[in-house]
């Protein structure tokens, strides 16, 4: 059976929302920059596993995330301790988290020396499918739907491919400007020179910011510049936006 299918949904769903979802899917499937095929789909299952964690749920109630110490819930394979900890914490505490923290991940796993060392851009690559897959499984929690089960991971090597346009001094992690794009990765912003550092900030492994660009068009609108434009959608672009900024105020984006 082809994923995400909702012949039995009493609402009708857009194909665009369908085929985004199988998209993602797919992907997760595949190995991608810096993590095999099995990392990723084990990070998205991190994304299930912690919204049940309990030492997610006390850190989260604790005053400062980083007083307390434990074991995550679930089964971690192939994932070391600190990408299954990266994982949970940016999927139910993001907003508390810091510069120094993932400064200090990056040093204690080039300290451990496991041949599975995190850098920045394989820490930008957990981020993009815990984003993803925080997405879909909320649209369908809002809905009343089960998860969509996990895919099968394929076989393969990540490719290794950090864009030589990446620059520090803006944020966390090394980004690329719309000008300075490899030309290998010339899609990635569709051709705009200029772009917010919402999308920006996970330009260190492209792919997430396709993966991002995909999701956006579907899930919110096409066009974020153009105001008067709504991408079609049912609800206008004022109807958007006020759900968009109240969903971002429960998350405590900062944005």
């Amino acid at each position: 059976m082809q994923p995400f299918n909702y012949s039995n949904s009493p609402f009708p769903i857009r194909e665009d929302l369908i085929g985004c979802f199988a998209y993602t899917w797919d992907k997760f499937s595949q190995p991608g920059t810096w993590l095999t095929a099995a990392e990723r789909v084990a990070v998205a299952r991190e994304v299930r596993n912690a919204q049940t964690c309990q030492l997610c749920a006390d850190r989260k109630a604790a005053l400062s995330p980083f007083g307390i110490d434990g074991v995550h819930n679930g089964d971690h394979e192939p994932l070391s301790d600190l990408q299954v900890d990266i994982a949970h914490r940016l999927t139910t505490d993001a907003s508390r988290l810091t510069e120094t923290w993932l400064r200090q991940c990056i040093d204690q796993s080039h300290s451990q020396g496991n041949g599975g060392t995190l850098t920045d851009a394989s820490y930008i690559e957990i981020l993009s499918v815990v984003v993803s897959t925080l997405a879909i499984d909320s649209f369908h929690n809002a809905l009343g739907f089960e998860h969509e089960p996990l895919p099968q991971p394929l076989a393969g090597e990540p490719s290794h491919h950090r864009p030589t346009g990446a620059t520090s001094g803006t944020a966390w992690v090394p980004m690329v400007s719309g000008k300075d794009v490899d030309p290998i990765d010339a899609d990635m912003y569709g051709g705009a020179t200029r772009t917010g550092n919402v999308i920006t900030a996970m330009s260190l492994v492209p792919d997430a910011v396709r993966l991002l660009m995909k999701q956006s068009n579907a899930m919110y609108v096409h066009d974020v510049i153009d105001f008067s434009s709504n991408s079609g959608r049912a609800l206008s672009r004022p109807q958007i936006e006020l759900i968009a900024a109240r969903v971002s105020a429960l998350n405590d984006c900062f944005y």
